[in-house]
């Protein structure tokens, strides 16, 4: 059996680990063995890099960021996604490189192509079965955060501008690679996005 790499993309705010848990109960009950991730921090040495780049006070430069980010996901790939992958696991990943593209290439406005060679690179060149892009204003995500009374961390403190040059990354990256993404409108019932992910994820499995 192969194995299934599934990553969800999108901004704070936007359902993906409501979204993930949907997807893992539903491919348990079919059977599959599930690994869960996410980045930044889905391991020991990936969590001291999250507290640099979500949590740390001061200056990081933007180049700098990418590094630590490119750090973080070469050692969850290795360590965690590739083994998973090659037992025939289904992966699901909260955030991946297209998460760099936006988030340090767009956000950041460093050259998309570098960031996303750099993160092609430290994973020897791994990309996602599918990607499940939830879209979502940026002035909504705002609003979701404010309402869960959350602290906002690095990157969520950033402007609006910020965030909505993140948006239209994401939405760039997916009308390029159409056979990889799926873009679901994050305002729809959690359910019927639900639905929308099984529909795709129903033809891989």
């Amino acid at each position: 059996m192969s194995g299934l790499f599934i990553t969800l993309e999108g901004g704070d705010g936007s359902g993906k680990s409501t979204q993930i848990a949907f997807i893992r109960e539903w491919c348990e009950e079919r059977g599959r063995e599930v690994v869960q991730t996410f980045e930044p921090g889905g391991t020991d040495f990936g969590k001291d890099i999250r507290e640099i780049v979500l949590h740390s006070r001061g200056h990081i430069t933007p180049r700098s960021e990418a590094l630590l980010y490119a750090a973080d996901r070469a050692h969850n790939i290795a360590t965690i996604v590739r083994p998973a992958l090659e037992r025939g696991a289904v992966v699901l990943q909260d955030r991946y490189l297209d998460s760099s593209v936006a988030y340090q290439g767009a956000g950041r406005v460093l050259d998309a192509t570098e960031i996303r060679d750099l993160s092609l690179w430290a994973t020897e060149g791994l990309k996602p079965h599918v990607t499940i892009l939830l879209d979502l204003d940026p002035a909504v995500s705002r609003d979701r955060l404010a309402a869960e009374n959350k602290r906002f961390d690095r990157l969520e403190s950033e402007a609006l501008d910020f965030h909505r040059r993140v948006r239209e990354s994401y939405l760039d990256i997916a009308r390029a690679e159409p056979e990889r993404f799926l873009v679901v409108d994050a305002t729809l019932p959690r359910e019927e996005i639900r639905d929308r992910i099984f529909e795709r994820l129903g033809t891989l499995l």
